[in-house]
């Protein structure tokens, strides 16, 4: 997630909203059953143009490129188009001037553009990890400040911008968190908010014009045959609780994830194995939804590091890993059921700092997978930039 700023504010005013929003005591909104229709169920990217961040090409020339080539791939890099994260209360409040910008970008010639906005912001967020742990907490009145500061700002920008289509994808790790991880405090603590949080988000954020697209984890998380039956009955109940199942387009898999769309030469041993690739989990999540009566979904799959398969040594290890490479580039359509391959997660930005000492340091961003020498989590983490742009299959 791009570190944004309002009016030059930058994290000063971002930990300035955190500490107020520590001694908050406001109480939390029912959901109410959105009364507007929801989006129609069709791709939204179809015979449109993706939105192309200016903030990320800012970005990357930060980064000094150690040969030719290197600087070479990095300009490439710039024209791409990726997500836009809105992962604090301060940068809810740039979803309207993000759509303002996208409008300029359609105004210049060839035809609609669909930004993609990533929202990330839950209480107790990151809960069973410390690399991404954000500013809202259980115990500190986040529920209702995710709703009214972060969820509600959001929702009246959307509103405000009706003849734009709006693609979300709406809280990585978060109820995929609550199917493997309940076990851990912080998010046994966050359980219930995390279903109302998700399902409040549903609710408000479903507009005729927005696209909503649910996290469900990747192939080696949810893929595995005792995970998923799990994962698709709690989907379900959380879609219920904001207004149906069509309240949704679909659902984003691999978000920030390494695993690649299809490998060829993977093959089940037993029935026991997970997915083995993500076309194969999408395959496997459909079937699994509709067992349980949903149907109809489009997915988008995140490729933005996905290049290259075989990097790890288990599928758990997620921090900045080694011998990753830019995978396939945003494309509409490109498999039955796919809405699109999209780079959800912002290429070069750090999952987690390697520094033992720092307050958000998770022991996975030291692993033998890990790439060292890492910044806090949504920093630039320019050698790893790099390092993606050489290894991006196909190349750049």
């Amino acid at each position: 997630m791009i570190r944004r700023s309002l009016s030059g504010l930058g994290f000063l005013a971002l930990a300035f909203t955190a500490g107020c929003a520590s001694t908050s005591s406001t109480a939390a909104k029912p959901i109410a059953v959105p009364t507007t229709p929801p989006a129609p169920a069709v791709n939204p990217f179809t015979g449109a143009r993706f939105y192309v961040d200016p903030e990320f090409g800012k970005m990357v020339a930060k980064a000094t490129a150690p040969t030719p080539e290197d600087g070479a791939r990095l300009k490439k890099l710039t024209a791409f188009p990726t997500a836009v994260w809105l992962e604090s209360l301060e940068t809810a409040k740039l979803a309207g001037p993000t759509l303002d910008d996208a409008l300029k970008q359609e105004a210049a010639g060839g035809g609609p553009i669909v930004p993609v906005f990533v929202i990330y912001n839950l209480p107790n967020r990151d809960c069973a990890a410390e690399g991404s742990r954000g500013e809202l907490f259980v115990d500190k009145g986040g529920e209702a400040l995710y709703q009214s500061q972060f969820i509600d700002v959001i929702a009246a920008a959307f509103a405000a911008h009706p003849s734009q289509k709006i693609a979300v994808v709406l809280e990585p790790d978060s109820l995929p968190n609550l199917v493997t991880n309940i076990e851990v405090p912080t998010c046994a603590a966050a359980e219930q908010i995390y279903r109302r949080g998700v399902a409040y988000a549903i609710s408000k954020l479903s507009l005729p014009n927005v696209f909503i697209y649910l996290d469900a984890a990747h192939a080696g998380w949810l893929g595995w045959p005792k995970n998923l039956p799990r994962a698709v009955t709690l989907f379900k109940e959380v879609l219920a609780t904001a207004g149906g199942a069509d309240r949704i387009r679909g659902f984003a898999v691999n978000v920030s994830n390494y695993d690649p769309p299809r490998e060829p030469k993977a093959q089940k041993s037993g029935p026991d194995d997970p997915s083995q690739d993500e076309i194969g989990y999408v395959e496997d999540l459909a079937a699994g939804l509709a067992k349980v009566g949903v149907t109809g979904k489009g997915f988008i799959i995140d490729t933005s590091r996905n290049g290259k398969g075989g990097i790890r040594s288990t599928p758990g290890n997620w921090c900045n890993v080694k011998g990753a490479g830019l995978g396939e580039r945003p494309k509409v359509a490109p498999a039955p059921n796919i809405d699109a391959y999209f780079w959800v997660k912002t290429p070069g930005e750090s999952d987690g700092t390697t520094d033992r000492k720092a307050a958000r340091f998770d022991e996975n961003c030291v692993s033998d997978d890990a790439m060292p020498g890492a910044p806090e989590a949504g920093e630039l983490f320019a050698p790893y930039l790099i390092e993606l742009t050489k290894n991006a299959s196909p190349p750049l």
